[in-house]
């Protein structure tokens, strides 16, 4: 198995990159080379199904890229320019112009970097005047930086680290000279990009199971919904979109009991699959063809048991909610439920560590409730609740609200700090959520 890597970059740099990844005989290299950093875009939408991970030559083009949506962190890297590689242009520019200058513009590297490598430089009065940016610059505007130094006699030649503004410049008439990454730096990235691509493997041949559930329809007894002509015809409308999904997903399928059906997949495939649609139109689909609704449930595991249980977990999740709802439970037991207004939640069943264990001994509620409120504080970028507010997101009633409130106070996850009036009866109580305040993660 090999691992395919897109290799993206100016000529020189890329040309750099195809040539130390050689040595690496389970990567397959694919050069990507552009004129200007905000190609990067078109050139992964076109290509990205035939690419397992992306190399940029630089912070541009890969901050770029994570920027505009088309990456993530987990399928791409970069190579960092650094002080020893800017060691090596400043001897450049001393063999060119014979002399030694003292004065430059900056783009792109970190003070820090500088720090690391040159401090016997920066001793001797070598003067910087950083344009050290995080994430993603124009490369207009770092043009612009250089310029204005050099036409107000501040520097005596720039610096740059992107392949368009040493173009610029030089056409410009102004002293320039451009990093490029060391091999030591390209070794690393494609060390770190092979460690990657290897996950993503793993992952990609992960067991999922798709779990698909018909609500029953509360109008109808059990036995008119076991006999009733009508109701099989739609559950054969139903079967037929599932058995399609299955296909999709280079799946199979098992009817489980009455209304459950189990579809075992992997996470390669379902990613594939849901590259061109949710997985809300799973329900949807149900619905338009059998006039049916429906709940999923999808369990990631390790193991067919693992999975097995997570979709499981799923369910129990899904089963509160009256309406057509995806939720998905991973490896890590992390939840997360998808509504049919575009609405999304996650949250953790798990916590961790002797605190946890200690507050939750003789509780009356579950850590799985709370870690689930905390999740929906996040959510709402709410800490200060009523009872009313935690009703609302649990879709519970006041009355239950209030009960799991007075246990999270008394549990020290909750404090009162203030009361609210204009209701009906007694003022309602506001609650300080302070789970994240005793040392608590997810």
């Amino acid at each position: 198995m090999k691992i395919r890597v897109g290799v993206v970059g100016p000529s020189d740099s890329v040309k750099q990159m195809m040539e130390v990844g050689e040595q690496y005989k389970d990567l397959s290299l694919i050069p990507f080379v552009y004129d200007n950093t905000e190609e990067t875009e078109q050139i992964i939408i076109k290509n990205k199904a035939w690419v397992d991970q992306w190399l940029f030559s630089g912070q541009a083009p890969y901050y770029f890229a994570l920027s505009k949506g088309v990456i993530t962190e987990h399928e791409a890297t970069f190579t960092p320019l650094n002080g020893a590689s800017l060691l090596a242009v400043l001897l450049q520019a001393y063999i060119k112009e014979e002399k030694v200058l003292k004065r430059f513009s900056l783009d792109t590297i970190q003070a820090e970097e500088i720090e690391k490598g040159l401090n016997p430089l920066v001793d001797h009065n070598i003067l910087f005047h950083l344009n050290a940016y995080e994430g993603y610059m124009p490369a207009e505007e770092m043009i612009k930086f250089h310029k204005k130094l050099y036409e107000s006699g501040k520097v005596d030649a720039a610096i740059t680290c992107l392949n368009t503004v040493y173009q610029e410049l030089s056409a410009a008439n102004i002293p320039v000279y451009r990093i490029i990454q060391s091999e030591l730096s390209l070794h690393r990235s494609l060390e770190h990009i092979r460690e990657k691509g290897h996950v993503s493997w793993y992952k990609k041949s992960q067991l999922v199971i798709i779990g698909v559930e018909m609500i029953q329809s509360s109008s109808l007894s059990h036995d008119e919904q076991l006999f009733s002509f009508k109701v099989k015809h739609q559950v054969l409308e139903l079967k037929r979109v599932l058995l399609q999904v299955t296909e999709e997903v280079n799946g199979s399928i098992v009817q489980i009991g009455d209304g459950i059906h189990y579809i075992y997949t992997t996470r390669g495939e379902l990613e594939l699959y849901m590259r061109n649609q949710s997985m809300i139109s799973i329900c949807d689909e149900i619905y338009i063809h059998s006039k049916l609704f429906a709940r999923v449930g999808v369990g990631y595991g390790l193991t067919v048991l693992d999975a097995e249980e997570n979709v499981g977990i799923a369910f129990d999740h899904a089963r509160e909610k009256k309406v057509p709802v995806v939720v998905t439970v991973n490896e890590e037991k992390e939840v997360t439920i998808y509504l049919d207004d575009g609405e999304e939640i996650s949250f953790y069943t798990r916590k961790y560590g002797r605190e946890w264990e200690k507050i939750f001994k003789d509780a009356g509620i579950s850590p799985k409730i709370v870690s689930k409120i905390e999740s929906l504080s996040v959510h709402y970028q709410k800490t200060a609740i009523t009872s009313q507010d935690l009703a609302h997101w649990l879709k519970s009633t006041d009355r239950n609200a209030r009960r799991i409130l007075v246990e999270m106070e008394r549990l020290g996850l909750a404090k009162v700090s203030g009361e609210e009036s204009g209701h009906r009866g007694r003022p309602r109580k506001i609650y300080e959520l302070q789970i994240n305040q005793i040392g608590l993660k997810a």
